[in-house]
């Protein structure tokens, strides 16, 4: 059954900003994080179009996630980490081999090796202070014996000019040579355009894929790849005086043509596009009226006397923009996105 909700993915789009990032990447390899359900997008159609642009890295979150794309990734030259390593009840989908663990505590690399150490990868925690093994652990022979793919870490300020990243980057390169690890990996979407001493030997690249802006460098660089489209579900006439929504966030100040949406927070337009979002049909913009609620949204259709129920508006989801029109981080506009939607590739 069609859903009354879309989401437009644009195909070129995404392969082209990966094209892009693997360039800015220089020799480095650039992968893909495709955590969260690719970020919101569906993680099969997105692994199956890096795929066959050329990516050969991607990342998830946790087994789950690389248990639903596993069949994607049988080439052996493609590989699949999960970030969050891997926990004692991981350990029967994990010893399948279809993916790496990200080990990234001490009790999970003793667990990798009493079960027989195959390949891995490791994060070290060069001062984000969140996942990763200390540096001094590393120093002292913590990973001896492992068969280590990458070691990896994760920049905490790479969207803002600060010492903190390079700092982050020294300490990554301190650690060349002191473990068998094939490669080094820190640079994030971010990171890849904070320069050629950030990338190392493999890039992992997240919200600039999917059409993220996170540092001007990036912009015009990249290109959007995903728009929500909702279908009017009523038209009705605003009286001069009339509000409309809860808690009354718009009245009219005169008549005013308004369409109902099947569109709300509870399929990730959230309720800061209140009053501040727009749709679109034929390149008329068309404001949103008062509050978003949970599952309908209100336009003014002034514009377009002839839009009738069933039609389709899209919304605007330029991800820069609508995170200051919304208040929401590029981040949670994508991976908010609901299940409600169908996600349509072109």
């Amino acid at each position: 059954m069609t859903a009354p909700l879309r989401l437009s993915l644009d195909t070129n789009a995404l392969c082209d900003n990966w094209r892009a990032l693997d360039r800015l990447s220089g020799p480095a390899a650039c992968g893909a994080a495709v955590k969260a359900d690719g970020y919101g997008l569906g993680a099969r159609g997105v692994v199956e179009r890096l795929a066959q642009t050329g990516a050969r890295d991607f990342f998830v979150a946790n087994w789950n996630e690389a248990a639903a794309i596993a069949d994607l990734v049988n080439d052996p030259a493609i590989g699949l980490s999960v970030l969050h390593g891997v926990r004692a009840e991981d350990m029967p989908l994990a010893g399948q081999g279809f993916a790496r663990p990200v080990l990234s505590t001490c009790d999970q690399v003793q667990r990798w090796r009493s079960a027989g150490g195959g390949p891995c990868d490791v994060m070290v925690d060069t001062g984000m202070n969140r996942l990763g093994v200390s540096t001094e652990d590393v120093a002292q022979g913590l990973l001896k014996g492992i068969a280590i793919d990458t070691i990896m870490s994760h920049l905490a300020r790479a969207d803002e000019d600060v010492v903190a990243n390079a700092i982050q980057r020294d300490r990554m390169e301190a650690l060349r040579g002191m473990t068998g690890a094939r490669r080094m990996s820190l640079a994030n979407s971010a990171g890849i355009v904070l320069g050629a001493e950030y990338a190392f030997d493999l890039t992992r690249p997240g919200l600039a894929l999917y059409g993220g802006v996170p540092r001007d460098a990036l912009a015009g660089v990249v290109r959007q790849v995903v728009t929500p489209q909702a279908q009017i579900l009523q038209r009705r006439l605003l009286a001069a005086g009339d509000s409309i929504g809860y808690n009354a966030r718009y009245t009219a100040t005169q008549a005013v043509e308004v369409a109902i949406l099947n569109i709300g927070y509870a399929d990730g337009y959230w309720r800061g596009f209140s009053n501040s979002g727009h749709g679109s049909v034929g390149g008329a913009r068309l404001p949103v009226l008062g509050r978003v609620s949970m599952d309908l949204t209100a336009i003014s259709v002034d514009a377009l006397p002839t839009l009738a129920e069933g039609d389709w508006v899209t919304l605007d989801f330029a991800l820069p923009g609508a995170s200051a029109q919304s208040g929401m981080s590029q981040y949670e506009l994508l991976t908010g996105l609901g299940a409600r939607f169908d996600r349509i590739w072109s």
